[in-house]
């Protein structure tokens, strides 16, 4: 692949606001078009088991809109058949209309020479008659999900319904109690977009457009971790995308930038938040290192005697920046902030304030600070909680 010449140059600071802009933290947020327009806009959110002050894919709309109602965020995502689950960046919530995009996906699955669970002959079938019959279903309400209690034992009919998902011929349509409900596509999925008619470029060259368009400016390894491409995927079809390549200061690598980040600086109300460790704007971590200076990495997976920021540390955007890290849980009416990390002392009032605000959307009246890693600022944390408390 030759690339064109790069006829802008952005500063580091510059390619910082446009990459807020695009993931919808800088600027005044279309709160009519609410939970949707912020999924269609991200073009993936990604869902995650964990939740502690509410699970990440309630957290990233949250961010942008401030306190939405939780039940209102379901209902955006799962009713009318406006999204659907797939594996993208990871296991992702989806706008419905990029269905043929991922043809070239589904295709690769069903090509896959082996998989790493057995099924037993029939059990496919009878899972397709079973939800054309009686579905939507959960794996339980197909005849159970394990065949044990460990995590990754599943049952026959768990793994038929997981392949016929990959395969396209399933859509998980929501999530019950955290475990997907399954359907059939050809009753989940629109009739016009049902279908895997475009071949592997175009869907290819699709996904790298919206990854260009949600990152609002980044490299090569950045785009194609955003759908999870491979670089030659990218490499393929990144010159007839619409992106535009462009040099970023301090980055060392070529970027690409979409042209309508380029066409009006990027200006606004910067959001004061904690954001989900998942959330788009900060789920790569060399990204995230590149564009704040900032070491950002989830440790609910890391033994507890090794953590340093705490298991689910959610980095605190203020200013356009990410000054601190609160690690939180929750106790009746109270949001405890077990760890807080904070860049300064100029961090306090804009941690503080992102405290508060999450403490009104999960309906907390208190919020109690058990640990600051900087002992010297946890007084005027504290002073500044109990002003806006009291």
């Amino acid at each position: 692949m030759t690339t064109p010449r790069p006829a802008t140059s952005l500063s580091a600071d510059e390619a910082r606001r446009i990459a807020l802009r695009a993931q919808g933290l800088l600027g005044i947020p279309n709160r009519r078009a609410g939970v949707r327009g912020i999924l269609r806009h991200l073009g993936a959110v990604q869902l995650d088991t964990i939740s502690v002050l509410a699970r990440s894919h309630e957290l990233v709309p949250y961010a942008r809109l401030g306190p939405v109602g939780r039940t209102t965020v379901e209902d955006a995502y799962w009713k009318d058949t406006h999204a659907f689950e797939y594996w993208s960046h990871a296991a992702c919530i989806l706008p419905i209309e990029e269905w043929p995009h991922f043809a070239f996906r589904r295709r690769a699955y069903r090509n896959r020479p082996h998989w790493h669970h057995d099924l037993p002959d029939g059990t496919y079938d009878q899972v397709i008659k079973q939800l054309r019959e009686e579905g939507p279903l959960t794996a339980t309400e197909l005849g159970g999900a394990k065949k044990t209690s460990e995590w990754w034992d599943w049952s026959g009919t768990k793994v038929a319904a997981e392949r016929a998902l990959m395969y396209g011929e399933v859509v998980c349509v929501e999530r019950r109690g955290w475990k997907r409900v399954y359907d059939l596509a050809e009753r989940a999925v629109p009739s016009d977009l049902l279908h895997d008619g475009l071949d592997d470029r175009e869907c290819l060259r699709r996904l790298v457009r919206l990854a260009g368009e949600a990152l609002g400016v980044g490299t090569r390894a950045d785009i194609a971790d955003y759908h999870r491409l491979k670089g030659d995927q990218v490499d393929a079809v990144i010159a007839d995308s619409g992106l535009v390549p462009v040099t970023v200061e301090g980055w060392g690598k070529q970027a690409w930038a979409d042209p309508a980040a380029l066409e009006t600086p990027p200006r606004g109300r910067h959001r004061t938040t904690l954001l989900s460790p998942f959330d788009s704007l900060i789920w790569e971590r060399a990204r995230t290192e590149r564009i704040f200076g900032f070491t950002h990495r989830l440790e609910a997976y890391v033994p507890k005697q090794k953590r340093v920021h705490g298991y689910f540390a959610m980095p605190v955007l203020a200013g356009g920046r990410l000054v601190g890290r609160v690690d939180p849980a929750r106790e009746g009416h109270t949001l405890v902030a077990k760890q807080i990390t904070l860049d300064g002392p100029k961090a306090v009032p804009s941690v503080a304030q992102a405290l508060l605000e999450a403490a009104s959307w999960v309906n907390c009246t208190n919020v109690r600070v058990e640990r600051v890693d900087a002992p010297d600022l946890r007084a005027p944390l504290v002073a500044e909680l109990t002003r806006a408390l009291t």
